[in-house]
């Protein structure tokens, strides 16, 4: 009888012990916890990567001065990832207030102007605004984008307007240098200068009759920039304003 006792007590015990490994989460082992952990860390990586707006391509240099030796040029569009961000305005280049982000590219590490550095990826040659408005919401869900028809039956009209979330005076002027057709004559311009001034492309075209840039300033700050494009039958203006953290774009094409 002892012996029948000693057994049951004995299976009980392996029964007991047993089940408490089984019922054991195995996501709370410290090994699987330090491994979920790291998975987190690879599958959440905290990086920034900014675009490159300049038309000709955005030197890479050995260090954050404009003097120091290039490493390369980054062209056109180029993604680029932020290593250490400048957040203060050291310098001015192309009448753009900015600093030396120190950044990574094609393998090199080196420090580029964040004056021509964007958060939005610039628009590729001849893309239709409307679908480069909805490539950017994939990003930006708050980018308006709506184009209205208007004018005459004699001289109809189309406008498009674009609405950047956030953004720069010099990221909205970039963006609209390509999608809408500002030649590449004009630079940004600076917001130090005249209260009014008018630029005219020192370069058009022997078929263009009005080819030029009206700037607006008060208090050393950008109110409003427009280019206005004429030639026969045809005509444009393009448009770019501050609506509170916002930059609108707008372009108008006439056809007579």
């Amino acid at each position: 009888m002892k012996k029948v006792v000693f057994l049951s007590l004995l299976a009980a015990s392996v029964a007991f012990v047993s089940c408490k490994e089984t019922s054991q989460d195995p996501q709370t082992t410290p090994e699987v916890k330090d491994l979920a952990i790291a998975e987190t860390a690879i599958n959440t990586p905290n990086e920034t990567y900014l675009y490159v707006t300049a038309a000709t391509g955005l030197s890479l240099r050995e260090y954050n001065n404009l003097s120091s030796e290039k490493l390369a040029i980054m062209p056109y569009g180029t993604k680029v990832q932020v290593i250490t961000a400048e957040e203060k305005p050291t310098m001015t280049v192309g009448g753009i207030k900015g600093g030396m982000h120190e950044v990574s590219y094609n393998h090199k590490k080196g420090y580029a102007f964040n004056g021509y550095l964007s958060r939005f990826f610039p628009p590729e040659e001849d893309i239709k605004p409307a679908i480069y408005a909805e490539d950017l919401k994939g990003q930006f869900p708050k980018v308006i984008f709506t184009e209205t028809t208007g004018g005459t039956a004699s001289k109809p009209s189309n406008t498009e307007t674009l609405i950047l979330p956030n953004a720069t005076w010099h990221e909205g002027y970039f963006i609209s240098q390509k999608l809408f057709k500002i030649p590449r004559e004009f630079t940004f311009p600076s917001h130090k200068g005249k209260t009014i001034q008018k630029i005219k492309n020192p370069k058009p075209s022997s078929r263009v009759w009005k080819s030029e840039l009206d700037i607006e300033r008060k208090d050393k700050e950008l109110q409003k920039i427009e280019y206005s494009h004429a030639s026969e039958g045809f005509g444009y203006t393009v448009t770019i304003t501050q609506d509170g953290d916002n930059i609108k774009l707008e372009r108008t094409e006439i056809v007579e």
